[in-house]
């Protein structure tokens, strides 16, 4: 008969709203409100949600009566004072009741104040070694600026004059040397470090624009206070480190010592201004007089009056007396340091104090200064060494302590954890029994218990539930009992579930068998009216019902497989693949878009024709749903060298997104459970199990062209389907009763006929 459809092989669903080729990503979970682009869905009829949750379910098992298994007589819990009855609380409180009085008592709180102060001590000597590196690197900026100053100011290309590119060297040096201190207090992870580290990366940032103060130090049309107030940045920076060590520490000497060396420091930084300042407004010889601007003079002045507010303040904070004797080779008559003050003080109180003197070089004023910073940087390093040797004493007193009340305490604790050892021995038994018995039922039992019921007829299952075992009267006891309780209800639950999913399957077979009982009778009616038929457009209308009614079928066929029932029906004899493709093709609306391609020379097992036919023709049809009209879907295969055979399915489609065809692909390797959600998505539901039902993979990937490629995978045992009988497949006894042959052949009969034009409907 001209036209007809393979009514033997499954019958192409409507497709669904949203698509691709393949299965969509669906499940339990919602859909999206909006994708933008296409969520592919293998067809699920008409896209209306469906419940098949019948209300005439048989009376399920009652648990009650065999909930007592082996093991599970009653065990008496014995007498209320034993141990073993005692309550949770009290356990506790016996267990860490002495040991934690008996440390309070003896000296934890020592120990903990101990151990801070040792902690903080340890923070201090890293600190104390960043502090002289940060204090040395301070020194060599320093050095660099005053040394530059007179060079650079005189000529700003002299930056390969000795006395700069040397003191250029010596910084970079002191940089790295601070930069490698700075990695083991940044590697250290105590909480209370993370001020200092944050200031650590700060300084390093800053560090990274000694280059561009460099470049641009002392240059032509600016002050010389603009380059010594770049590198007090930095410098002032570098000093503050100390009052990071007074915020590290709560020991007052500590706190005293950090906080007399930052008072100092900041002194030599301002007296080292000063000796910049100068060098920077001097000739390079003492032929001339030098010329320092306003702004220049009055900076000074200022770094002249912050360096006696700092000594003031040093000598307040670290005790006037030793102050006076630290200080004394600054104060007492050594004439270089002497002139040196007098001539910057006449320098910057007067406008033309150069002018009131006599002349010098920026060299002169240099090496007569630079006693003065001298001994500023032997009192600074004093003070540092002081407060390391002060902090290394703290730390062995606090340790020396820490350890006496450390032994006193776990004497005490290794007594009272005898003690407590027993009481928890008695815990630890039933806590363990209950643990074990509830990882065995949750592992083992249950899941064994579950797959029985949905292997078997759940009434011929024993749903008896054995004890925990404990039976005392505590809370552990308790919870036993619960576990139990909760362990039969999840057994009734399960014998319950599966007898719904019985009941659910027979619905779907009952529904599935009366509905092709019908579409079948349908088909027969329309295959008559065909044959009678001569009028084109009425036998192109009666092509398209007889295909719906064909695509109806293969609805009422998805209910079969969602039932895990087998096709009624089957092929004893392989049929060629190509004929297989045919059938699935015809059973496609869009039938004339498919174009087969280089199909190898194989045949298909024939217990595997049904399905197989039925699984890619719901690929196809999504392919072709979505998918523009004007495109081809092409369908080509591959024998590989195993033996196995891989189809592919190409669309030229809008394509899916790497998260929908993750989600896809993992539907399709592991079929859900059937629930609500498989109606809306019944196409993925039946291609992931028929792949599964034998063996064949399927994936979705992305087209090199655009849209989307399904590649299915069949195994040697389905391509490869034995030896081909004489003559054509299935014209034998092996072919299904009343089919005149195999499916493919009238597919591709009906499909030729449809091309020749003899009707508009799908061949």
């Amino acid at each position: 008969m001209q036209g007809r459809k393979n009514r033997d092989g499954s019958a192409a669903a409507e497709p669904e709203p949203q698509g691709g080729t393949g299965p969509a990503a669906g499940g339990p979970r919602p859909q999206r409100a909006q994708n933008p682009g296409r969520t592919a869905s293998v067809g699920d009829g008409d896209g209306r949600s469906a419940s098949a949750v019948g209300s005439d379910a048989p009376a399920q098992p009652s648990p009650k009566g065999k909930s007592k298994g082996k093991g599970s007589a009653p065990v008496g819990p014995g007498s209320r004072i034993a141990l073993r009855n005692w309550r949770i609380s009290t356990r506790l409180v016996s267990l860490v009741a002495v040991p934690v009085v008996a440390a309070t008592t003896l000296g934890a709180l020592r120990i903990s104040d101990s151990m801070t102060a040792i902690k903080q001590l340890d923070n201090m000597k890293l600190l104390t070694e960043m502090t002289k590196q940060a204090t040395e690197l301070a020194s060599a900026l320093q050095n660099e600026r005053d040394q530059s100053a007179g060079p650079l100011s005189n000529d700003p290309n002299a930056t390969d004059d000795f006395s700069v590119k040397a003191a250029r060297e010596k910084t970079d040096r002191a940089r790295q040397a601070f930069l490698d201190e700075t990695l083991n207090v940044q590697s250290d992870d105590q909480t209370d470090l993370a001020g200092v580290r944050d200031h650590i990366v700060q300084i390093a940032s800053q560090l990274s624009a000694l280059k561009s103060l460099r470049e641009h130090a002392y240059e032509k049309g600016t002050t010389a206070s603009q380059t010594v107030e770049g590198y007090s940045r930095l410098i002032d920076n570098l000093l503050s480190l100390s009052t990071d060590m007074a915020q590290a520490t709560s020991s007052p000497e500590m706190i005293q010592r950090t906080r007399s060396l930052a008072a100092f420091s900041s002194a030599k930084e301002s007296a080292s201004e000063q000796r910049a300042i100068i060098a920077a407004a001097l000739p390079a010889n003492s032929s001339s007089f030098g010329k320092m601007s306003e702004t220049d003079r009055q900076y000074g002045q200022a770094a002249e009056d912050s360096q006696k507010s700092h000594i003031d303040t040093f000598d307040s904070v670290y005790g006037s007396e030793k102050a006076a004797a630290l200080l004394k080779p600054l104060t007492e008559n050594n004439p270089t340091i002497k002139a040196a003050d007098k001539y910057a003080d006449r320098a910057f109180r007067n406008p033309d104090g150069l002018t009131s003197q006599d002349k010098r070089s920026y060299k002169d004023w240099i090496d007569a200064d630079s006693t003065r910073i001298q001994q500023m940087s032997t009192i600074e390093l004093t003070l540092l060494n002081e407060m390391e040797q002060q902090a290394r004493e703290l730390r062995n007193e606090s340790q020396q302590s820490a350890i006496i009340n450390g032994a006193l305490i776990l004497l005490v604790l290794g007594v009272s954890l005898i003690g407590a050892f027993v009481v928890s021995r008695s815990m630890i038994r039933s806590l363990r029994r209950l643990q074990d018995t509830a990882t065995k039922v949750a592992q083992d039992r249950l899941p064994e218990l579950v797959k029985e019921l949905s292997e078997s007829d759940p009434q011929d299952v024993d749903t008896s539930v054995e004890s925990v075992g404990v039976h005392s009267r505590d809370e552990i006891g308790k919870v036993a009992a619960a576990f139990d309780d909760v362990h039969r209800e999840a057994v009734r639950l399960a014998a319950e579930q599966a007898l719904l999913r019985g009941n659910v399957n027979a619905m779907f077979t009952n529904l599935s068998r009366r509905s092709q009982g019908l579409i079948q009778r349908q088909l027969s009616l329309i295959s008559e009216l065909e044959s009678r038929e001569a009028d084109p457009d009425q036998l192109s209308s009666l092509f398209k019902l007889d295909h719906l009614a064909t695509r109806m079928r293969r609805n009422g066929e998805n209910l079969l497989v969602l039932a895990g029932e087998e096709p009624g029906r089957r092929w004893t004899r392989p049929v060629p693949l190509v004929d297989v493709l045919r059938a699935a093709a015809s059973e496609v609306e869009q039938y004339e878009r498919i174009e087969l391609a280089a199909v190898p020379a194989t045949d298909v097992a024939g217990r595997v024709v049904n399905d197989l036919v039925h699984l890619l023709a719901e690929l196809l049809e999504n392919a072709t749903s979505f998918s523009s009209p004007q495109t081809k879907v092409k369908v080509t295969g591959h024998a590989l060298p195993d033996g196995r055979v891989l189809i592919e399915i190409h669309d030229t489609g809008i394509g899916l997104s790497p998260e929908d065809l993750a989600a896809i692909n993992e539907r399709l390797a592991a079929p859900p459970t059937v629930d609500v959600s498989v109606s809306r998505r019944m196409g993925l539901f039946v291609v992931g199990r028929l792949s599964q039902r034998h063996g064949i993979r399927i994936q979705l990937r992305p087209s090199d062209s655009g849209g989307t490629t399904a590649l299915v995978m069949l195994p040697v045992d389905v391509a490869q389907g034995g030896k081909k009988a004489p003559g054509k497949p299935g014209a034998g006894p092996g072919a299904p009763a009343g089919a005149g042959g195999p499916a493919a052949a009238q597919a591709a009969a009906g499909a030729a006929a449809a091309r020749r034009g003899v009707g508009a409907g799908p061949g």
